[in-house]
C-alpha cells in the first residue's frame, strides 16, 4: 500500500486505571493526540492495551471512553483505515469496534507492506520463547466456551472480578517494564530475530513491553516497541520512508 501521509502507531494506554481522575486525563491528551495527527495521517495502528479491560456483553460494553470512541469513530468516518490488534488485557473486543467505530480488527500478528517497505505488526503478548503459564491462560481466554461462560456472569460481577485480575498483572510486571533486559533476555526481540530468518521484514513494531525501544536487530531490519501511554506517552510513525519513535508533549 502507497503511502500518501504518515502512518501512526500507538499502544497500552490501559485506560480506566489507576484511577478515574488519571484515566479521564490519559484519554482527553489521547484524544487531543488524534487530533493533531488525523489531518496528516493515512493509518492509524492501534497495538492492543487501549484499554485496561474490555469485555463486550451481548448487549453491553465496559462504561466510560466515551471522548476516545467517539473521537475513532468520527476519525474512520473521515475515511482514514484504523486497525485495532487485541492484547492481554482487551482481548475480548469482539465485533463492537468494527461495527460501531469501522475499525479492522486483528488477534494476530500481521505482515503489511507500506510504500515498499515491509511491517510485522502485533501486540506482543505471548511471542518468543518462554511464558509457558502465560500462553496456557491466553489459549484459556481465547477459548470460545469459556468466554461464553464468563459472559454469563453478571457485568458488574465480572468487570469487577477481570480488573482484579489485570491489576495484579500489572503489578507483576511493573519493574520488568522499567528497563531494556538484554537481547538475550527480551521475548520479542529473540522472536523478531527468528522470524527474520525465514521472512523479509524492514520493521518489526509490537506493543506490550511499555518500554519504548529502537532496536536493530540485524541489519536493514529493525523493531520498534511503541511504549505506552502510562509513563512514556511515545508513539511511532512511519513518513513513508523512515519510522521513527517519538514521545508526545502536550
Amino acid at each position: 500500500m502507497p503511502v500518501t501521509g504518515k502512518v501512526y502507531f500507538i499502544s497500552d494506554s490501559h485506560l480506566g486505571v489507576p484511577d478515574r481522575e488519571s484515566s479521564i486525563a490519559r484519554e482527553k491528551l489521547f484524544v487531543k493526540w488524534l487530533d493533531e495527527i488525523s489531518p496528516d495521517a493515512s493509518a492509524i495502528y492501534l497495538l492492543g492495551d487501549i484499554f485496561d479491560f474490555w469485555f463486550e456483553y451481548t448487549t453491553v460494553v465496559p462504561k466510560g471512553y466515551v471522548r476516545l470512541l467517539g473521537k475513532l469513530a468520527e476519525i474512520s468516518d473521515m475515511g482514514i483505515p484504523i486497525h485495532y490488534f487485541t492484547g492481554n488485557h482487551d482481548m475480548w473486543a469482539f465485533q463492537y469496534f468494527e461495527k460501531e467505530l469501522g475499525m479492522k480488527m486483528h488477534r494476530q500478528p500481521v505482515e503489511h507492506t507500506l510504500s515498499g517497505k515491509r511491517f510485522y505488526i502485533g501486540h506482543g503478548d505471548g511471542l518468543g520463547p518462554g511464558e509457558a503459564g502465560y500462553k496456557m491462560l491466553k489459549a484459556f481466554f481465547s477459548c470460545r466456551f469459556c468466554q461464553k461462560m464468563f459472559s454469563w456472569l453478571h457485568p458488574g460481577l465480572g468487570i469487577r472480578l477481570a480488573r482484579s485480575w489485570s491489576r495484579r498483572s500489572r503489578a507483576a510486571n511493573a519493574k520488568k517494564d522499567e528497563v531494556y533486559l538484554g537481547e538475550d533476555k527480551e521475548r520479542l526481540v529473540q522472536y523478531c530475530l527468528e522470524v527474520s530468518k525465514t521472512r523479509q521484514v524492514d520493521y518489526f513494531v509490537f506493543g506490550h513491553r511499555h518500554l519504548p525501544l529502537h532496536i536493530e536487530i540485524r541489519p536493514g531490519v529493525q523493531y520498534v516497541n511503541t511504549g505506552d501511554w502510562i509513563s512514556h506517552f511515545s508513539y511511532a510513525v512511519f513518513d513513508g520512508e523512515e519510522l521513527v519513535l517519538k514521545k508526545y508533549k502536550d
